[in-house]
């Protein structure tokens, strides 16, 4: 039996009711209507419930979803999505930059080597609780976390407890790895490079809806874009394809969108999060459509940046690019403030779990971002710290290492500043089924986000 994961409206809504009362709705009426009806609460971890519901639910889950997005949020004035908006509300807005030097393409190689290593190094433990990725690197002496996983020397009662990610674990576990296995994370900046490619920076949220269309596969989406990609199937066009019946707008989707943004903007992080925020409100809104604003003006500084503690520096600048009222920026600067007091990771980790854990999904951008800000500030940007903080604090972990790994490989400079150990593995092979992307090195990749960089006008560029 195929249950398609992320859009059946029996499980978006029990997504929606704790998605409204994050934003700033009163859902708790249209929830009693759905638990008296016999409505199940949303699945835990997994896209799609086991078993399809009766008709009659799913006619009420579909109503009950419209009735949600109609009621009134006490938010809204403090958290728009609206570009001008956002600007408004941000009293330290950068200036435009006054279009430095592109960094050298080695330090783009090195952006991409530490994307991968990143993302790879949360693959194995995705969707785990926190104590059973503590647990499993505990096995190994691999905690505190300083190399990829192994199962090898696992006790078999800890793989039954808390086993591997499934679709990770035969290419992302340190005895398996042979070059970068797909993943969204790798794939959405690929996208990015092709709609830069094809539209120049003056790109419209429509072009990447039609980019999307052409050349990702649906089955590779997943919650927002898999729900945005639905709604473009149904006609819906953007932005609205961020908001009808999509409880999804405000998780990470968005931030894994945001590197090439930032990577093509070096110094001018208000452009970056421009740019960002044409992609991001395709799928998402809010903190959602925040949380790629921040990271890309993160990584525009980066880029620029002289050295790995300019991190502090880089996080501030994020900060400036998104509403200093909004959930986001509360729990960036929370996370911020606790790494910077707490000597021991695990306590920052312990710290954020208690605040969010029990409200959020552990995709939603806010406790991502809040996590992702902290592993950076507490390893002082350095690239083997940040990513292993990242990862090791859990929730989304293949893209808060992802993320981590990003900025901190811009801040290192250059490949050979990364240790053999984690970008060896990965053989200078990227796999993928976006394009003619499957296969390419990030020597390449580095090349084409070289050759990007301050494009202003649209052009066909060479296939990878």
């Amino acid at each position: 039996m195929l249950r398609l994961t992320w859009v059946q409206p029996e499980d978006l809504i029990g997504h929606e009711l704790r998605q409204a009362a994050l934003d700033g709705r009163e859902p708790s009426r249209i929830a009693a209507r759905w638990r008296a009806a016999g409505g199940r609460e949303a699945p835990l971890r997994a896209g799609a419930s086991p078993e399809p519901t009766s008709r009659y639910l799913r006619t009420l889950a579909e109503d009950l979803l419209d009735e949600l997005a109609d009621l009134p949020s006490r938010l809204a004035d403090r958290e728009p999505t609206d570009l001008a908006r956002i600007r408004a509300s941000c009293p330290s807005w950068p200036a435009p930059a006054s279009s430095p030097a592109a960094p050298a393409v080695s330090r783009y190689e090195a952006a991409w080597l530490g994307r991968a290593v990143g993302c790879l190094l949360g693959k194995p433990v995705e969707k785990l609780p926190l104590e059973g990725i503590r647990l499993l690197a505990a096995a190994t002496g691999n905690r505190p976390l300083n190399s990829y996983f192994t199962a090898k020397g696992v006790p078999p009662e800890l793989l039954a407890a808390h086993p591997w990610n499934r679709r990770s674990a035969p290419t992302s576990l340190a005895e398996n790895i042979d070059g970068m296995p797909e993943d969204d994370d790798l794939n959405y900046p690929l996208l990015d490079l092709l709609l830069l490619q094809r539209h120049g920076r003056a790109f419209t949220t429509t072009d990447v809806a039609r980019l999307w269309l052409d050349e990702l596969p649906a089955g590779r989406t997943f919650t927002a874009e898999r729900v945005a990609y639905r709604n473009l199937l149904l006609g819906i066009e953007p932005p609205y394809t961020a908001r009808h019946r999509n409880p999804f707008r405000e998780w990470i989707g968005a931030l894994i969108r945001a590197d090439v943004h930032g990577w093509t903007n070096p110094g001018d992080p208000g452009a970056a999060a421009e740019q960002a925020h044409r992609d991001a409100t395709l799928t998402h809104t809010a903190n959602g459509v925040y949380a790629a604003m921040f990271t890309a003006a993160v990584v525009a500084q980066a880029a620029v940046a002289t050295a790995p503690d300019d991190i502090h520096t880089c996080l501030r600048t994020g900060l400036t690019v998104i509403p200093p009222k909004s959930r986001l920026a509360e729990a960036v600067r929370h996370a911020v403030q606790l790494a910077r007091v707490h000597e021991d990771f695990d306590t920052v980790v312990d710290e954020l779990h208690a605040i969010h854990a029990a409200t959020h999904h552990w995709v939603h951008a806010v406790p991502n971002t809040a996590l992702i800000a902290a592993a950076l500030t507490h390893a002082n940007g350095d690239f083997t710290g940040s990513i292993c903080r990242a990862v090791s604090g859990g929730w989304d972990t293949d893209s808060n290492g992802a993320a981590a790994g990003s900025v901190a490989a811009l801040l290192a400079g250059t490949p050979a500043a990364l240790p053999d150990r984690w970008t060896t593995p990965l053989k200078n092979r990227l796999a993928t089924s976006v394009a003619d992307f499957n296969g390419t090195g990030f020597d390449a990749l580095a090349r084409l986000t070289h050759d990007l960089t301050h494009q202003h006008t649209p052009r066909e560029a060479p296939r990878p």
